[in-house]
């Protein structure tokens, strides 16, 4: 049976997206169709678009969204901004997938399959390396970074039993310590217009709470962090956690609410009430929201901070992959 090929933009990859999602269980925020396209806005200038569905007959069996440079093919994002990327593929439909991809840019006259930002169960390392393999092409892969993940239990007990006695003893201590300072607050906001108006403050922390945040927030990438925010709340998967004190907003985080997981983005605090930790306590209260509200687990994402291990979770590597076709 015959496979075909389709070069496909941002709009029919939402038709594409709507049909395939069914049909795969692995879902990675970072690849769904309004991500992809505010991504490739903001920092796609000097790339070709390389947007591919692979059919059989009439049926997507994957969608590969990637770009190109001189020859070079490489998944649509970055590292600095996206956690995990990978291919959306069918179950099943791995091998047909990714022979036929693989045919298809080498037929294109692409050089190198540089993809970047890949979990373990990632299709590239579960299914395209053995592919590419066995095609005779050359494969390189090592580890790039570490993500930290954290199942999260039936309640809240049992959470911070989970956690060794020393950091327990330390979230009672700090949250105690909050309380003794004024009224705690911790609520979440998933309404668009209400995200809109707290993006401001959320910015403005985030600026001020470290000197590299505030490097790395550049005019383009705020204006990134605007336009995701609109985009991914228009699809209802984002939330921003909000700590007040005394009415007073004094740290924010930047959550996606996805597949019975909350994954955290970014986050900010107001330096002036660092003493009280409510940068670290406002990530605790998210934990506690999402216990409550039943979700499966949470999840750090890239980077191995401290207190993500500290709050209890498991380090997960993420591995980049460089395939020479030519």
């Amino acid at each position: 049976m015959g496979y075909a090929v389709r070069q496909e933009d941002f709009v029919s990859l939402k038709s594409c997206w709507s049909d395939l999602q069914h049909d795969t269980g692995r879902k990675l925020v970072f690849t769904v169709p309004g991500w992809l396209e505010i991504w490739w806005q903001a920092f796609g200038a000097g790339a070709d678009l390389c947007l591919l569905t692979v059919k059989r007959e009439e049926r997507i069996i994957g969608i590969a969204p990637l770009m190109s440079r001189e020859s070079i093919v490489s998944f649509i994002g970055s590292s600095d901004v996206c956690d995990y990327l990978d291919f959306i593929i069918a179950p099943t439909m791995e091998r047909d997938f990714f022979e036929t991809l693989l045919q298809y840019l080498k037929q294109k006259h692409t050089k190198y399959l540089n993809l970047k930002s890949l979990r373990p169960d990632s299709t590239v390392l579960r299914n395209l390396v053995s592919v590419a393999g066995n095609m005779g092409y050359t494969i390189v892969s090592n580890q790039e970074d570490v993500s930290v993940n954290l199942d999260l239990p039936e309640t809240w007990n049992k959470y911070l039993a989970m956690l060794n006695t020393k950091q327990r003893h330390e979230v009672k201590r700090k949250l105690s310590r909050l309380a003794e300072a004024g009224n705690i607050n911790y609520y979440s906001v998933t309404d668009k217009i209400a995200i809109n108006d707290h993006m401001d403050t959320f910015l403005k922390m985030f600026s001020e709470s470290r000197k590299d945040k505030a490097a790395f927030l550049t005019p383009r990438m705020e204006s990134f962090f605007r336009s995701m925010a609109n985009a991914m709340s228009d699809i209802r998967l984002l939330r921003l956690g909000v700590l007040q004190l005394d009415t007073v907003p004094v740290a924010m985080t930047i959550c996606f609410d996805y597949d019975d997981c909350l994954c955290l983005y970014n986050s900010s605090y107001d330096p002036q009430y660092a003493s009280l930790s409510v940068g670290l306590l406002c990530k605790v209260l998210c934990i506690k929201a999402g216990i409550e509200e039943g979700k499966k687990s949470f999840d750090f994402l890239r980077g191995g901070e401290a207190y993500k291990y500290r709050l209890g979770g498991r380090e997960l590597s993420i591995y980049n992959c460089q395939i020479a076709i030519a």
